[in-house]
């Protein structure tokens, strides 16, 4: 025999308000996801420029932070501007997780106008004509905390794009491409 369940108007109410208060949960519970982003501090080595963002693996970084970010990565030589990959934070990202690295990630290279490519390639044969840097795909990195060698390691095992390593240099070249390796 089931049992009937009456409820005033009162009651009724009061659940309906419960219930809702519950799921009006679902919106505060994506900003604390949004709280939880990590820290990343750049330092351009050309500029002496720094910068400190912070990411979420789930949402990546606001416009405005994408918008610093990329003014931030410019062609350092002519000042041209370019929008960068959003994919190349989340790679460094998870190089952060893998690593438990929380030092300064400092760029050599980031996007590079086709003047500047051309200008490098001209003195550089390890300089490619159709340089992923072209498009903001691509970033020359060390990390304080990291041998380039290790980065090197992570960044290949992750397997999230090309990885160039120059141990003369001491810097790892990530990007956005195919995966590949040199």
């Amino acid at each position: 025999m089931s049992k009937k369940i009456f409820l005033t108007r009162r009651s009724f109410v009061k659940i309906s308000l419960q219930l809702a208060a519950v799921i009006g949960l679902a919106g505060p519970m994506e900003s604390i996801a949004a709280l939880t982003k990590e820290p990343m501090t750049f330092y351009h080595t050309h500029t002496g420029e720094d910068l400190e963002i912070n990411y979420s693996c789930q949402e990546g970084c606001a416009p405005s932070t994408l918008y610093r970010l990329n003014n931030f990565l410019r062609d350092f030589r002519t000042g041209d501007v370019h929008p960068i990959d959003p994919q190349l934070l989340h790679i460094l990202y998870r190089i952060q997780q893998e690593t438990g690295s929380r030092g300064v990630i400092e760029i050599i290279s980031a996007y590079r106008s086709p003047q500047t490519n051309s200008i490098l390639r001209a003195k550089s044969k390890g300089v490619a004509s159709k340089s992923l840097h072209m498009k903001g795909q691509a970033l020359d990195i060390r990390l304080t905390d990291l041998k380039t060698a290790d980065l090197r390691d992570v960044a290949v095992f992750l397997g999230l794009g090309g990885v160039g390593y120059y141990p003369g240099s001491d810097f790892v070249h990530i990007d956005t491409g195919r995966f590949r390796t040199w």
